[in-house]
């Protein structure tokens, strides 16, 4: 067998005979590596065989029949919300995140789960026998029906699926795995894309759920080869700092469910626990008094109404380029409405500094934010306390006009199971004005409309 060296992208898995700075295929920089390829025989058959196990014969839509989906409960509300109801027989889920965030121990914490009437088989090639039972341990799991094995060659992990057939399997991480078959070291985008394939060739035919740990770069993209995401039915990232104890788990791609769910989890002694009540996680300060600068807003993730502080500082500058931060918000989009502030309600910012954070270290991109951002900004301009008891919920166009925002009545249904007494919105329909009760609104046309309300 003779052998070559090639230069392969990490980013793209781009091959290359001659090393490069830039990757011509993605533009990434410093991504070549160097790799030494097998040359295979073009009259033998490939050895990468990623989907053959999947064909069948064509038939008519029409004459096919759908296959049910039945749900497998996780008995964790809120890795089942972000699954879309629970598992399906035979999908393999990427999770990733930082190192140190919380991976492998939700990982122990669903296997706990899904083996009080299932087995599951758990493989790690980065920690020892003894460290995975000492984290057991510290969550106060038995693990009666779940078996460990720590290998990290997939020809032995495959020989292992077949001696114990579990109906679970977890693997930590995809990036330790390699194959014997090609001479790359693991964590290569040869090496990645093979396994993975290995994998999906094991679990679907099986119908054997799958799950398998992702590290992530510096820049907190997925390592490894695109296709990885391509080739896996769901993909799962940490949103979060490892600093932070709130966890935010947030799905990028759900061939199941939708993408738009959110899972919020607090790390504790005893693993990963569900935020049941996360509104109220999330508005840190007292609501019991007037702030000056602090805005209430219900922004919606997914289904899932969340009660978000928006948090201002308007102050003088000694510099001649005025500061503009912000922090869980997107910076573009506030910039966007400092400019319509100072446009159509004449507020003088270009001689201060605007630093605007979304408290609870959550990061959020929903238009009704934009609102309460303008409110927040204005009081602690003005120096007007806002009342404790109004939200705010509209989009703001670069124009000052105050638009709806989608899902306003299950915003508006939260905002009164907390107490909030008065919302300030764009003009709503009358059928929507008889559902609310308790809340006394008050209907924005623009920007100007606001300001008059604030004074």
């Amino acid at each position: 067998m003779k052998f070559k060296t090639v230069f392969v992208c990490q980013q793209c898995g781009f091959e290359s005979l001659k090393w490069a700075g830039k990757c011509p295929d993605c533009g990434a920089w410093n991504t070549l590596q160097e790799e030494v390829k097998a040359q295979e025989n073009k009259k033998a058959p490939s050895r990468t065989r990623s989907f053959t196990d999947f064909s069948s014969e064509v038939v008519k839509l029409s004459e096919s029949k759908a296959s049910k989906e039945d749900r497998i409960p996780t008995h964790l509300a809120e890795f089942d919300r972000l699954l879309g109801g629970g598992l399906v027989k035979g999908q393999l889920t990427l999770l990733a995140g930082a190192p140190g965030i919380g991976k492998s121990t939700l990982m122990l914490q669903v296997a706990a789960e899904l083996a009080k009437d299932k087995k599951v088989l758990y493989i790690s090639g980065e920690e020892s026998v003894g460290q995975i039972s000492g984290r057991a341990q510290r969550l106060g799991i038995k693990g009666e029906n779940i078996f460990l094995h720590c290998e990290t060659d997939i020809q032995k992990i495959v020989e292992s699926v077949e001696n114990v057939n579990p109906d679970v399997l977890i693997l930590d991480s995809i990036q330790t795995v390699y194959h014997p078959e090609f001479n790359s070291s693991a964590g290569t985008v040869a090496q990645v894309r093979e396994c993975t394939s290995e994998l999906v060739r094991l679990c679907k035919p099986k119908g054997m759920i799958t799950f398998v740990l992702g590290h992530v770069t510096k820049d907190g993209e997925l390592a490894g080869p695109k296709i990885l995401e391509h080739m896996v039915d769901c993909v799962l990232y940490f949103d979060t700092e490892k600093d932070n104890v709130l966890r935010l788990l947030r799905p990028h791609k759900n061939r199941f469910g939708s993408t738009g769910e959110i899972g919020l989890f607090k790390m504790t002694s005893h693993g990963l626990v569900g935020l049941e009540n996360a509104s109220e996680y999330f508005a840190q300060t007292s609501r019991e008094r007037a702030i000056k600068g602090r805005a209430y807003c219900l922004a919606l993730e997914g289904s899932r109404p969340l009660l978000t502080e928006i948090q201002a500082l308007v102050s003088p500058t000694r510099y001649p380029f005025p500061r503009r931060v912000a922090t869980g918000v997107d910076l573009n989009r506030c910039l966007m409405l400092f400019a319509a502030l100072e446009k159509h309600i004449g507020l003088a910012l270009d001689n201060k500094d605007i630093f605007v954070s979304l408290a609870g270290g959550v990061k959020l991109k929903d238009p009704a934010l934009d609102l309460a951002v303008c409110a927040a900004v204005i009081s602690s301009c003005k120096d007007i306390a806002i009342p404790h008891d109004s939200v705010f919920m509209a989009e703001v166009g670069i124009l000052g006009q105050v638009a709806k925002v989608p899902l306003l009545d299950r915003r508006l249904d939260e905002a009164q199971r907390l107490g909030f007494t008065r919302a300030f919105t764009a003009p709503v329909s009358k059928e929507e004005k008889t559902k609310i009760k308790q809340m006394n609104l008050a209907e924005l046309l623009d920007l100007n409309d606001l300001s008059l309300r604030l004074k």
